[in-house]
């Protein structure tokens, strides 16, 4: 008996390993907030090869809006305006069946010079620790149960600040680190970057030198400093992520104050980029408790308005706005350009990358893989995957893709 105890034993040991094991590869392929779960637009998940079609799986109609699905276990999170209410889904990915959704009011009027893109909520939802967090178009914050949408806590900007969003509509995305939630809360002129504890809501710091932007931030560790980077309305700015305390700042504006791009870090150095801006990279030096930030490299070749670089090893991949949009390929330690796609390529493109190449979805519905090459630039695959506008992320699986068009969310398989 004692011999087949220790086998049993061996056995129940091994197997709970092996769980283990799998729950570790489970949870490493989560996509779980903007960009993904470094919020750097490298994949995680993706098809082993493109095939020459791509074939409809199911396709669900979720509302309007432009935040991008996320994807945690066996769940896709995907926060739209349904019936009037910004909404929270979870959806099996397998069916498109919707396992819960919940529902609040928020009524929202949309600035004519945004009608185009209407009334659904920007940000896209942050899974962390079993919670997650929205962050809709009027500014209302909201942590919900992952597992069954309880509502956790909810916060509403406007009760704090005259405008509780940007002109255009909240578009920023929450990050989470170190047991706070991070969002820059407030409208124009009058706002807070705030820190609050992702469990109770409570605020535990906050920032008040400048309104909140369009871009979503990173925490990064720079100059002997963990620190939260991102575009403010008027500045480029570092601050402490354990108190708030402003660290270093850049004064930096774009036409009609729509500072948008998500910062990218490469090595030692931070690239930027703005609605005509061109793209730049800027190098943090300290002397003490002061900081300085020191232009390394700039680039006038191109320039990013609502969408962000990837890197893979020391190039820099994205889409700019000018000639009608293009992609385009920058050496990352240089700014020196690399390779500029056609142009005309749409007035917008989501950009990710992985071992299979740069995945490029563009606002016309238009999905292209496209080689992640320092040398030129070639279109493997283009598929339409959308016959309305798409302007959120496409979430990418093992065996195809999800995408977000104006009302409808599809999957799309391999």
């Amino acid at each position: 008996m004692r011999i087949v105890s220790r086998a049993l034993s061996s056995k129940i040991i091994r197997a709970l390993v092996l769980g283990a094991a799998c729950a570790v590869l489970a949870m490493a392929a989560d996509w779980t907030e903007w960009r993904g779960p470094h919020r750097d637009g490298v994949l995680i998940n993706e098809p082993k090869a493109w095939p020459e079609k791509l074939n409809l799986k199911w396709k669900i109609e979720v509302g309007e809006g432009h935040s991008s699905p996320i994807l945690v276990g066996d769940s896709i999170y995907d926060f739209a305006r349904f019936n009037d209410q910004e909404t929270l889904f979870a959806i099996d990915p397998s069916n498109g069946n919707i396992r819960w959704k919940q529902q609040y009011p928020a009524p929202y009027k949309v600035n004519s010079a945004a009608a185009g893109h209407g009334p659904g909520p920007k940000s896209t939802p942050l899974y962390a620790n079993g919670k997650l967090y929205t962050f809709g178009l009027s500014g209302i914050l909201t942590c919900w149960d992952a597992k069954t949408g309880k509502l956790e806590w909810r916060k509403d900007s406007s009760q704090q600040f005259k405008a509780g969003a940007p002109v255009f509509g909240t578009a920023m995305s929450p990050i989470a680190d170190r047991g706070m939630v991070i969002v820059h809360i407030g409208g124009d002129h009058s706002g807070a970057l705030t820190a609050f504890d992702a469990t109770t809501g409570n605020v535990k710091w906050t920032w008040t030198e400048d309104g909140p932007a369009y871009a979503s931030p990173i925490v990064v560790e720079l100059a002997g400093a963990r620190q939260v980077v991102t575009q403010s309305q008027l500045n480029i700015i570092g601050v402490d992520e354990a108190t708030g305390k402003t660290l270093w700042k850049i004064p930096f504006t774009t036409n009609y104050e729509q500072n948008i791009v998500t910062p990218v870090l490469y090595k030692d150095t931070l690239i930027f980029s703005g609605l005509d801006k061109g793209v730049f990279a800027v190098r943090l030096t300290r002397n003490g408790g002061a900081f300085k930030p020191q232009t390394v490299w700039e680039n006038k070749d191109a320039s990013m308005y609502m969408n962000s670089p990837v890197l893979l090893g020391d190039v820099l991949f994205g889409f700019s706005h000018l000639k009608k949009g293009q992609l385009f390929a920058m050496d990352a330690a240089t700014g020196k350009t690399l390779w500029m796609g056609p142009p005309r390529a749409g007035d917008n493109a989501a950009v990710l990358v992985g071992k299979s190449g740069l995945v490029s979805l563009n606002n016309e519905g238009q999905l292209s893989i496209v080689r992640a090459d320092a040398k030129s630039f070639e279109v493997l695959h283009q598929y339409t995957v959308a016959d309305s506008a798409t302007w959120a992320h496409p979430l990418v699986l093992s065996d195809g893709v999800i995408v977000k068009d104006v009302k409808s969310l599809a999957r799309w398989g391999i």
